[in-house]
């Protein structure tokens, strides 16, 4: 298959300068590295990486130039073999080192003769399942990883105690040799490992026998993770010097902990806002109440303003997430009412409630009449709220007429009035006061 033109590849135009190239490059490749779960794509990655790899080196860039893919063709690294899923959980600028910066991840970096000598060690990842709460508060927990060391019984020169170890004939002790290569009009040297030594530099005459000559064994270590208050899922940690021990000296990878963070039966969480649902009885609505809410501090005291709607929203201040890195500040507590009707009641609850719906004057039951229906219901309705209303407004004038020729006779009637009013909202408040007696628990 024919290959795409690399300036096309990043997006650039033939006498893009370094820094152009550079960064097209990062930002590609936060697109399509094989982390991202929207837009990752490991096979355009492998392209873009083989791209940057020419393009950012001076010597291979004038090459490609001059002779398009045949001038580069054998100088760059087979991208198609190297597992990309082994880079998921780990940030673009780890992946970038990896490749192009000392192959901190398992030595995929190497190539040129700046890069000769130890190299650190491979990042480690370990995935880290926490409960709601503690992702909420923090905590310290302690964890066992499986990671490369020297070996003890070489001390990590990869010689038995009894062989010799001499300088590689081949590398001189560099641990790389130049290889040349062919290109369509001309001839390149390129940079590679030595193929006697394996880039060590040394010949072992007699290889150890724990590690198979290659310093290095797989043992288990302990670290204590601090996991701050407030993190949220996917969130990571990163431990320096937790990883691989990188090979002939080359310092120990970082370790990054990756949390897990499992879902609440109750709190649903929203950056650092806590929400719940609170089911209440209609007598709570409509007079108030005080009652106990879950929270993630515990049981908490909630007032219910009388009147209060289902769906409405109450909040708990200062009772939700703290703030990562700043625990003195806290989210809130959001509760969502739910107003709750039961499903059955008792013959004395039915006639409360039918008494309640007499006061306030609610039918229950209501038949149209033959000829109202469908729209002609809505057009009847309507007409009658029409002659009600040019009705209250004549009374309204000769009420006002009334007043004026009579106001002692006025004031007699507001005064009766008033008192229909007091007593009905008296017994309007001695039958709430009987619902909640009867819908509050039987002991």
């Amino acid at each position: 298959m024919t290959k795409r033109d690399y300036y096309e590849i990043l997006g650039l135009s033939r006498g893009a300068s370094a820094d152009e190239i550079k960064k097209s490059f990062r930002n590609r490749a936060r697109q399509l590295h094989p982390d991202n779960k929207e837009s990752g794509d490991e096979a355009a990655f492998k392209e873009l990486a083989e791209a940057y790899e020419v393009l950012s080196d001076e010597q291979k860039k004038g090459s490609y130039d001059r002779y398009g893919h045949e001038g580069v063709k054998g100088s760059t690294r087979d991208f198609d073999n190297v597992d990309f899923s082994s880079f998921q959980g780990f940030g673009m600028e780890d992946i970038i080192d990896a490749l192009f910066g000392g192959g901190g991840r398992g030595g995929f970096g190497g190539g040129q003769a700046s890069r000769s000598g130890p190299r650190q060690g491979a990042h480690l990842r370990y995935d880290l399942d926490l409960e709601f709460l503690d992702a909420v508060f923090g905590l310290e927990k302690k964890i066992t990883v499986k990671r490369l060391e020297d070996c003890d019984t070489c001390s990590g020169v990869g010689a038995a105690p009894d062989s010799k170890v001499s300088t590689c004939a081949t590398c001189q002790g560099q641990g790389q040799v130049k290889q040349l290569v062919n290109m369509l009009f001309m001839q390149s040297y390129q940079v590679i490992a030595c193929p006697d030594c394996s880039g060590s530099g040394k010949k072992i005459e007699k290889p150890c026998r724990d590690c198979r000559g290659s310093g290095q064994t797989r043992k288990s270590r302990e670290f204590e993770v601090k996991v701050p208050a407030g993190v949220k899922d996917g969130d990571r940690l990163k431990l320096a010097e937790g990883g691989d021990k990188g090979p002939r000296g080359g310092v120990f990878g970082d370790l990054f902990v990756v949390l897990n963070v499992k879902d609440h039966s109750q709190f649903i969480r929203d950056g650092f806002t806590i929400h719940v649902k609170q089911p209440i009885s209609f007598s709570m609505a409509a007079l108030g109440a005080e009652i106990l809410v879950a929270t993630v501090e515990g049981a908490k005291v909630l007032k219910i303003p009388a009147g209060t709607q289902s769906s409405s929203q109450l909040v708990m201040r200062d009772l939700g997430v703290p703030y990562l890195n700043n625990p003195s500040r806290r989210g809130d507590h959001v509760v969502h009412v739910i107003v709750e009707t039961p499903t059955k009641i008792s013959s004395e609850e039915r006639k409360l409630l039918e008494q309640i719906a007499e006061i306030r004057k609610e039918k229950l039951k209501v038949s149209a009449p033959p000829q109202a229906k469908g729209e002609d219901f809505f057009s009847a309705e309507s007409a009658q709220a029409e002659k009600k209303s040019d009705a209250n407004s004549d009374g309204d004038s000769k009420s006002d007429a009334n007043t004026s020729n009579s106001d002692g006779g006025a004031t007699n009637k507001k005064k009766k009035h008033q008192g229909k009013n007091e007593s009905a909202e008296a017994e309007d408040k001695g039958i709430f006061d009987k619902i909640v007696d009867a819908f509050r628990p039987k002991e």
